[in-house]
């Protein structure tokens, strides 16, 4: 070895040494700060968000922890669930926002340690193994690390790749989101349940939507106690969040568009309200200003970034419909003269076990005005069958008053007429009319549709215009579609002479047109 080569091992070798005595000096420093400040630290992190803020720097040393906003609230709804105030929780937010570090790696840690519930048990989940992997080692990392267990010393007796365990017989397992059918836990994570990709294949989409229905519920130790929490990007309008809103489930929602829509203004059960002021103001400027957002945008497209951030699976200028077509379209009261009829979209069975987005009976009053503008006055839905559907009917007419004509859906076949025949019986003393329907749900409201564009159609304002205006600019490819369904047929049935061999009717009022 030459003078040089023996010198240059020599620097590297002392450069090495330097830099090892450097980071000792570091632990220990950070092993003293944490003893000086051990109360003062305990004390902040008896909230999640004080723990989040403390515990970042062992996660994430080469990353500066950036507060915002939407922390405080994921945190505040994940406290509520530890306290026992929400069992299920649905919470939707764009990508890149931390949700992984603080719904499955800060969330349980925190338990363990500041909140004491060392023998809680964990299950997570997520579309991909090596994500459910990930999170698994970073909360292992977290919990084996000199500052966390300086604070909390919780032991671990096991330690494998996708779970582990601890001495009080806590434990953390891990698995693929199509493999949930085996292990259980006190609170079970669900993480982004499907990739972008399989989001788009109707088989894969509904496989995971079954595993969520059937799976899901009996994965928990405790149905009474125990939590279910998902959080996820909003990919398609039957992602397992559409699920979630299409059977009414009994899930809090708290969900973080990345750009604030106020009339989608989130309010949850335990207080909290997206505190956003004007149209457009975005979720989190430190990390995402205007600019970046527009270029990822742009990157995106409009139907992916209407999903994935703003959690809202469509356009937000709608498919067939457009929500700006009705922007200036609200009226306080109905004019006089306006003819009235009532149609209504039957749902002929409820919903099975493990179907995703069963249709609902929906009845639209819809009115044309003398001067031909047209006018939505009300809806009624129900996810009912049999005999509640004609009740629910039989009341909306007697709330309608016998001014108001009734529309309704002949089905084909003798079945059909009976029902028909059934529900004319039944309303002895309204204008009644059933009618069989032709063509597909898309053409049947193309009609109405082209009335909408070209600023013809008011809607009478009420507390139905929110549901009825966001089913209608998801159509036709949002999860139902009965609402528009009813449209339809209440248009048809104000501007089109009737066939009277197609038609049944209460032989005393038909009007003959």
């Amino acid at each position: 070895m030459t003078d040089t080569a023996t010198a240059g091992a020599l620097w590297n070798q002392a450069l090495a040494q330097v830099r090892e005595e450097q980071a000792k000096r570091a632990v220990d420093a950070e092993r003293q700060r944490v003893a000086t400040d051990a109360e003062a630290i305990r004390d902040r992190c008896r909230t999640l968000t004080g723990f989040i803020r403390d515990a970042w720097h062992v996660l994430e040393p080469d990353t500066p922890y950036v507060h915002g906003w939407y922390i405080d609230a994921i945190a505040e709804h994940l406290e509520a669930v530890t306290r026992g105030e929400i069992p299920r929780l649905a919470i939707n937010i764009p990508p890149a926002h931390a949700k992984s570090l603080i719904t499955s790696v800060l969330w349980p840690a925190w338990e363990w340690g500041p909140v004491a519930a060392t023998s809680r048990r964990w299950l997570t989940t997520s579309w991909n193994e090596k994500y459910v992997k990930r999170d698994c080692r970073k909360m292992r990392d977290l919990v084996e690390s000199e500052w966390y267990r300086a604070l909390w010393p919780v032991e671990l007796i096991r330690a494998a790749e996708l779970s582990f365990e601890n001495s009080a017989r806590g434990a953390r397992e891990g698995v693929a989101f199509s493999g949930l059918t085996s292990g259980r836990g006190d609170r079970l994570v669900i993480d982004d349940p499907h990739s972008t990709e399989q989001a788009e294949s109707p088989a894969d989409r509904a496989r995971t939507c079954r595993i969520f229905l059937e799976s899901a519920p009996l994965r928990i130790n405790d149905v009474q106690k125990s939590a279910i929490v998902v959080i996820m990007q909003r990919l398609h309008s039957n992602d397992v969040c559409g699920v979630i809103e299409t059977r009414d489930l009994d899930y809090v929602r708290l969900i973080l568009p990345l750009e604030f829509e106020p009339a989608r203004r989130c309010q949850t059960c335990i207080g909290f309200q997206d505190p956003r002021t004007y149209d457009g103001e975005l979720l989190f400027p430190e990390r995402f200003p205007r600019a970046q957002v527009d270029q990822i945008k742009a990157t995106m497209g409009s139907f992916a970034a209407a999903g994935q951030l703003q959690q809202r699976p469509v356009p937000r200028e709608g498919g067939m419909f457009k929500r700006e077509w009705f922007a200036d379209k609200f009226i306080d009261a109905a004019p006089q003269g306006v003819v009235w009829v009532r149609h209504w979209d039957l749902a002929a069975t409820k919903r099975s076990a493990i179907e995703t987005t069963g249709a609902r009976t929906a009845g639209v009053k819809m009115g044309r005005a003398p001067d031909g503008s047209i006018i939505v006055g009300d809806l009624k839905t129900a996810a009912e069958e049999g005999h509640r559907v004609r009740q629910l009917i039989k009341t909306v007419a007697e709330t309608d008053g016998v001014g108001v004509e009734i529309s309704l859906p002949q089905d084909p076949g003798q079945a059909g007429k009976a029902q028909a025949s059934d529900y004319i019986a039944m309303l002895a003393g309204w204008n009644v009319h059933a009618r069989p329907e032709t063509g597909d749900k898309e053409t049947r409201a193309e009609p109405f549709a082209a009335q909408c564009e070209g600023g013809n159609v008011y809607l009478l304002r009420g507390a139905w215009n929110s549901d009825w205006l966001d089913e209608v600019a998801l159509f036709p490819g949002g999860p139902r579609k009965d609402v528009v369904d009813a449209c339809s047929g209440a248009f048809g049935r104000l501007i089109k002479p009737v066939e009277r061999n197609m038609e049944f009717a209460a032989p005393k009022f038909f009007t003959g047109d």
